[in-house]
């Protein structure tokens, strides 16, 4: 997405997409941590002004993200402030109703610059958004509000796009030419069986979404993303309900085990 310039030096870059829901709903999802960590990472928010938003990018702190809150709105609007590299760098969450049951969410970054330099980050966080904003459809589609967890695996793989897509993908019985159909792993690979989504490949890299139900209810995404000379492999397990949390250890256990054999610790 383009970035927006305006004359007083300040810049911004949003995203939007449409979702089932009313907007106390849709609220729950974007502005509570059990529904933030439903569909994007694992987080907690203290919704209030001087509050903060803590989102988990990986396990120890190591790379959380801290907000600090500086409007809150339920079930409509809230902004949250970060430092970052070109400084203060507020971001403004919104639900908007529509007709027919659904909302609008929106995303805006906004800063105040006097040079491009940060221009390619945030338009590259803005499609980041439109991929995440996927799973946040589907969730509340088809499992809003019910308790959730996250399974974060990767691995790293020497291969093309095109053969990393196909050595992970083949053995689900996924195919880059399919639209929807019902998808089942084969006897080489941990079971998977489920809704096919969506299927995006291409030269940068691929994306593959699954609603499933074995190994467990849940939204799978797996991507494989060009870095340098290697692929990145990523598969996320958004488990959903009691019954499929508590298979949660296995499903790791499982996981990562075939990836590691088919290409490499990331």
């Amino acid at each position: 997405m383009a970035v927006k310039k305006e004359p007083n030096g300040r810049r911004s870059v949003q995203t939007e997409v449409e979702v089932p829901g009313t907007p106390e709903t849709v609220w729950e999802a974007i502005a509570s941590g059990p529904g933030i960590s439903a569909w994007f990472v694992p987080a907690e928010v203290d919704g209030r002004v001087g509050g903060t938003t803590v989102c988990h990018f990986a396990p120890g702190g190591s790379m959380d993200s801290v907000a600090r809150i500086t409007e809150w709105q339920p079930p409509y609007r809230f902004v949250a402030e970060t430092e970052e590299g070109p400084g203060i760098v507020a971001t403004e969450w919104s639900v908007e109703a529509r007709a027919g049951g659904v909302c609008t969410v929106r995303v805006v970054h906004s800063w105040v610059a006097e040079g491009d330099d940060w221009d390619n980050e945030f338009e590259g966080h803005s499609w980041g958004w439109m991929s995440f904003f996927k799973i946040l459809r589907f969730y509340l589609e088809y499992f809003p509000g019910e308790e959730s967890m996250l399974v974060q695996l990767a691995a790293r793989s020497e291969a093309s796009v095109a053969e990393t897509f196909s050595r992970l993908m083949g053995p689900l019985g996924v195919s880059a030419d399919t639209d929807a159909q019902r998808v089942r792993s084969g006897e080489d690979a941990p079971a998977l069986a489920g809704d096919l989504l969506e299927v995006q490949s291409g030269k940068e890299g691929f994306s593959v979404l699954v609603r499933v139900d074995d190994p467990a209810r849940a939204i799978v995404h797996m991507i494989g993303i060009p870095m340098g000379r290697a692929m990145h492999v990523s598969v996320r397990f958004y488990l959903y309900g009691a019954e499929a949390i508590g298979k949660a250890g296995r499903i790791e256990a499982e996981w990562q085990g075939w990836l590691n054999e088919r290409f490499g610790a990331a």
